[in-house]
């Protein structure tokens, strides 16, 4: 685990000759803890789990943790009945909320509880939210990226994604606005998240193989139907019932559904995976699926409900347990 110690260390920097102030120490504990049984380790000995504040403390926690292959845990926590919070993702600017460009009717979940909280900025310069998931453009490079990736790409190559009012007052902002883009992401979130410590840190540096905690908010919920369908019948019985068949896109969505599927009583379960021959491709069906549209060959997906729960393709003619969401 990570520790910080709030103490103070002068240290030089030879290659200029000036004097830096650390006001903290990182120290890399290597105990097997449990997060509250770590938090408590660390006021005891020290001052507290670690708190993240920019890339810096990133960096100087990756030199202490090197020659470890092992994750550690720090100072952040979900405060699961908390309320959302928005930040800016530039470490140091504060939101406020007098400042605020919202657009009519927003923030708003859009009918789904707690599930767009991440910002976007429309061509009149109107704020809105939107579900951190979804690809959209961002400012600082011309490309689609979900909200996660843009914020990584621009601490990268820049420094990082557009944050605070003064930012977006810029005259080059409103060029690109007016010309290039309906709308793109900024750098306001909003989460539940907050640091041991007491910090106040907006700093996020999530794991992007991994689903983004922002996006998880309002998830829905999935749901193993232990009856025998077809993949057409079960896609039909997962939309009169519930949203869909389930879709998987992350290594979190594939644990939380691998629970649900042990308890299948047939050796596969449908997901919404279809295979289409004529493009020779696989895809989601992901409400995109129209009900006239023939599909040449028959194939979906099934997930194993049991052993390593591989992916597999079947003919949709067969019947199997299937998962909703």
């Amino acid at each position: 685990m990570f520790e910080h110690c709030l103490s103070h260390k002068i240290s030089k920097d030879s290659s200029t000759q000036h004097t830096i102030l650390n006001l903290y120490e990182f120290h890399y504990i290597n105990e097997n803890k449990t997060w509250t049984e770590a938090q408590q380790y660390c006021r005891e000995k020290h001052t507290d789990l670690a708190t993240v504040t920019n890339m810096k403390d990133m960096k100087r926690l990756n030199n202490i943790s090197a020659g470890y292959q092992r994750e550690a845990w720090i100072g952040l926590y979900n405060k699961t009945l908390g309320t959302r919070t928005w930040f800016w993702s530039l470490p140091g600017v504060e939101f406020n909320e007098s400042e605020t460009n919202w657009n009519n009717n927003e923030p708003n979940d859009k009918g789904i509880k707690d599930s767009e909280n991440c910002g976007i900025v429309y061509q009149d310069l109107k704020w809105g939210v939107q579900g951190c998931q979804w690809p959209e453009y961002f400012l600082c490079y011309d490309d689609m990226k979900t909200w996660q990736e843009a914020q990584s790409y621009c601490r990268e190559k820049h420094t990082d994604l557009i944050s605070g009012t003064k930012q977006l007052q810029d005259e080059e902002v409103k060029k690109l606005m007016n010309f290039e883009f309906k709308q793109l992401y900024i750098g306001l979130f909003r989460d539940t998240w907050r640091w041991s410590d007491g910090n106040s840190s907006s700093f996020r540096h999530w794991n992007l193989q991994f689903n983004y905690p922002q996006s998880n908010s309002g998830q829905y919920e999935v749901i193993l139907i232990k009856e025998n369908k077809t993949w057409k019948d079960a896609l039909t019985y997962c939309r009169g019932h519930h949203r869909d068949l389930v879709t998987i896109t992350n290594m979190d969505d594939r644990r939380r559904i691998q629970e649900k599927v042990k308890n299948a009583s047939t050796p596969f379960v449908w997901i919404g995976l279809r295979f289409n021959c004529s493009m020779n491709v696989w895809f989601w069906v992901c409400n995109n699926w129209a009900w006239d549209e023939q599909n040449d060959c028959n194939m979906f997906g099934v997930m194993e409900a049991g052993g390593e729960y591989q992916w597999f393709q079947r003919n949709g003619s067969e019947r199997f347990n299937f998962i909703c969401s």
